[in-house]
């Protein structure tokens, strides 16, 4: 247990120091490019799921969060039962990254709303601003930075749908947290032989 509480703990560090720093310095929109044009930090916020995904109206937000929680706690109790078992570490070290994700978009979804002010294209954030935050509990707006926009290009006329249309890929806009989940998922996908023995 100690492994997965290391794994989780390092990540959420890592993840809410980004996410904090770039909603207190940097407004909407705002970009830093890191690496020329292949790799940008570009302030966006998230109302909904990873990838820009939502589910309609404060409702949609509230069912969300729940599942969220819910599969919060799901994955600390899988692996509170795991950990007492002679597992895979590579399962271990796959689920804490999926929890550790889960729980740092969670964070923002449950907090940032009421510690905030609302970012926006002509002004920077303020942590804890007099009259409270831009939205109630569990209905924060999830920070994304990370942006790979390594090919852009325009698919060719002879395309069904989309000829002649520009195309970026990696489109999407995300954060570590994200990260982390699609790595442990992407680990358990293609090591599911080795961790899922029994």
């Amino acid at each position: 247990m100690k492994k997965a509480l290391f794994i989780v703990v390092l990540i959420l560090i890592i993840d809410q120091a980004v996410k904090i720093w770039i909603k207190t310095h940097m407004m909407m929109g705002e970009e830093i490019h890191v690496l020329g044009n292949w790799f940008i930090i570009h302030f966006t916020e998230n109302p909904g799921m990873a990838f820009g995904m939502q589910i309609g109206g404060n409702y949609g937000k509230l069912l969300l969060s729940v599942f969220r929680i819910v599969a919060i706690v799901g994955i600390i109790y899988y692996l509170y039962l795991i950990t007492r078992k002679k597992v895979s570490n590579g399962l271990i070290i796959s689920l804490s990254l999926v929890l550790a994700g889960a729980i740092g978009n969670m964070i923002d979804s449950a907090f940032y709303g009421m510690i905030f002010s609302s970012s926006n294209y002509f002004e920077v954030a303020r942590l804890f601003p007099e009259g409270g935050g831009y939205a109630p509990f569990l209905h924060g707006r999830v920070v994304d930075m990370l942006y790979f926009p390594i090919i852009q290009g325009t698919f060719p006329d002879w395309v069904p749908g989309w000829g002649g249309s520009e195309f970026i890929f990696f489109r999407p806009v995300f954060n570590i947290a994200d990260s982390s989940i699609t790595i442990g998922v992407l680990l358990m996908v293609i090591f599911q032989k080795q961790f899922f023995k029994k």
